[in-house]
């Protein structure tokens, strides 16, 4: 189970992994398994601890007054699952996080996290490769938001993620892209015709 990690480190490290580095994540990184819509976190709740997710598909999402959900993020295989606001702040999480499918994942805390970035020179590249990606998603989310019509959107996100569409139900999908499940089917539309 820890190989695809240490695939995912040194995919994105300047420098392979030693053996004994190899040791310190695989004690860090424990085997965790959620069945579908078991939580990883709640709302309310410090998040403590940081997933790599090696089989499955997770979603964090928010829940308004009203009891609708505005999905935040999707994750699939070789994605990082956490709530780092909560995390970083010790401040009670936003989201809930669960499981859209049964999910096999490495749970480490997030202050063995820490050390390993500290450890391992390796870890902290590919930790801070990480972060740079999500800092740059999250702008063009935004910007997308904002700016773009639901088709263009639509159309970006089927560019970015094209497994998602076959891995989420189309709620998920139209709440993730800001948009209702009617316009999302009428984009859908729209799209296959072209």
């Amino acid at each position: 189970m820890h190989k695809s990690l240490l695939s995912y480190v040194n995919r994105h490290a300047t420098s392979p992994l030693t053996g004994e580095e190899e040791a310190l994540i695989i004690a860090a990184f424990q085997p965790k398994k959620l069945r579908k819509k078991q939580y990883f976190l709640q709302e309310g709740d410090v998040c403590k601890y940081v997933g790599f997710i090696v089989k499955g598909a997770m979603r964090q999402y928010s829940v308004d007054d009203k009891g609708i959900e505005h999905m935040v993020t999707l994750y699939v295989e070789d994605w990082w699952v956490s709530d780092r606001e909560s995390a970083v702040i010790h401040t009670p999480s936003r989201y809930n996080i669960d499981a859209w499918e049964d999910t096999e994942l490495l749970v480490a805390t997030v202050a063995d996290m820490l050390d390993l970035i500290g450890k391992i020179p390796s870890f902290g590249q590919m930790t801070r490769l990480m972060d740079q990606r999500s800092f740059i998603a999250s702008q063009r989310r935004l910007n997308s938001t904002i700016s773009n019509t639901a088709e263009k959107r639509y159309e970006e996100f089927a560019d970015n993620h094209p497994e998602f569409l076959q891995r989420f139900p189309q709620h998920l999908i139209a709440s993730y892209l800001g948009i209702t499940k009617d316009t999302l089917s009428r984009v859908r539309k729209q799209a296959l015709r072209k």
